[in-house]
């Protein structure tokens, strides 16, 4: 299938921020295929930005899910041929009272481990972009130098998020390097304290205001950065 416009993959595109992140970048003309979970989200996100005038395309993506990886990669090769922008948003926050999984363990799968099989198998269609970007929806509270010094940092974090946002920060750097000299480029970004599931009713920014650094970084020129980490035009210490 040809297709002239660029194509993003946004995981985690139902809802919160990942919805946010499609539809801003669809409203730029970018193709945008939203995964979700199940197939019912993904359909439901794409049928919403479509009623907005923005070609999306539902896909379904249990991110921890090696077979769906496989075959969202072979998919996107076929139908496609290449992929212009990944972004990584999919992402969970486990350790809270009642949870009944093992919460380090979970939150590693989804937040780190996740991102590193999808980027991996993606990568080769990445690379066959003439403007390839990957942004890895990260966190302040990932910043090592963020949470020795913050004060609010330090009230807030908890051990396995920061701990895999670390991580994925150091994955964002790998990557960077690994695909030095080529048309590809590799960044983190924090997306501030958003009115989500995720970050609570008396967080700050709306879900549009948080998608915005990482639609920024989905979306640089060939003189941009690559193997930063950001947050909305500033430069945050890993």
């Amino acid at each position: 299938m040809m297709n002239n416009s660029k194509i993003a993959l946004v995981t985690g595109a139902s809802k919160g921020i990942g919805f946010e992140v499609a539809k801003q970048l669809g409203q730029q003309g970018i193709t945008v295929l939203t995964a979700a979970r199940t197939k019912e989200a993904a359909d439901q996100a794409t049928s919403e930005l479509r009623q907005q005038g923005i070609e999306a395309v539902g896909v379904q993506l249990e991110v921890t899910d090696e077979a769906h990886i496989a075959e969202l990669a072979k998919w996107i090769e076929t139908e496609y041929g290449r992929l212009d922008i990944l972004v990584n948003n999919a992402g969970v926050s486990l350790e809270k009272p009642g949870y009944e999984g093992d919460a380090f363990r979970d939150t590693f799968e989804v937040n780190t481990f996740a991102p590193y099989f999808i980027t991996e198998a993606l990568l080769p269609l990445l690379l066959k972009s003439e403007a390839g970007r990957i942004v890895n929806q990260s966190s302040a509270l990932g910043s090592i130098q963020f949470i020795l010094t913050n004060e609010l940092a330090q009230r807030i974090a908890t051990p396995a998020y920061s701990a895999s946002k670390a991580a994925l920060n150091m994955l964002t750097a790998y990557w960077a390097q690994k695909t030095s000299g080529t048309n590809l480029k590799v960044n983190a970004v924090h997306p501030g304290l958003v009115k989500t599931r995720m970050g609570g009713d008396k967080a700050e920014l709306t879900a549009e205001e948080g998608a915005v650094t990482a639609v920024r970084l989905a979306t640089i020129p060939e003189d941009g950065p690559t193997g930063g980490f950001f947050y909305m035009d500033d430069k945050l210490p890993w």
